[in-house]
């Protein structure tokens, strides 16, 4: 009897008492796992397909060790660019061993239990009703009247800052002239 089973996103061709290196599962060591994804089971002559999965199969397991698989070398290089990266990669594996292939009957894993929340207070008033839109005024704001600009001393300010007002002014040639050129021009 074979099974193929969808175990941690690959698909595995297995059998009873096959050994199988599967991606890490949260398992630990020693305990017993069941996978309730069983895409296909083959009895001899007899063939079950599912669609997608076949309902009631399961495969048991056990996780027999945790382990880092072989390295796994990944280099890229970009020729007359002096581009090269070197890197490695072990991934991380969990070794299985199949104990059984259930092809009807079996009963799903139970999720896990989730905490009853506590019901929230009612409130003792109700919030106000929103008006329709037809009935609400969006408030206009007042015209902001700007103010004259506090006169500053021209000698204290910085050349960017005199060419600054002289370009807000409209004066044109300011650009060339120095600091106390632009006082005389702005004054």
């Amino acid at each position: 009897m074979y099974a193929i089973v969808e175990i941690a996103g690959q698909q595995f061709k297995v059998a009873k008492d096959q050994k199988v290196f599967v991606h890490r599962l949260a398992t630990e060591e020693g305990k017993k796992v069941a996978f309730d994804n069983v895409l296909l089971v083959g009895d001899g002559n007899k063939v079950t397909v599912g669609a997608p999965v076949i309902e009631g199969a399961q495969v048991g397991a056990k996780v027999l060790q945790h382990l880092k698989g072989d390295k796994v070398i990944v280099f890229k290089k970009k020729r007359r660019k002096g581009y090269r990266v070197k890197n490695g990669h072990r991934q991380a594996l969990s070794e299985i061993i199949i104990e059984s292939i259930v092809s009807s009957g079996a009963t799903k894993a139970a999720p896990a239990a989730k905490k009853a929340a506590a019901p929230k207070p009612k409130a003792e008033k109700a919030a106000p009703k929103a008006t329709p839109k037809a009935e609400t005024k969006k408030a206009v704001p007042a015209k902001v009247e700007k103010k004259a600009a506090p006169v500053q001393d021209l000698s204290t300010m910085t050349v960017a800052e005199l060419k600054a007002m002289a370009k807000a002014k409209g004066l044109t040639g300011y650009s060339s002239l120095k600091k106390a050129e632009l006082i005389k021009a702005l004054s």
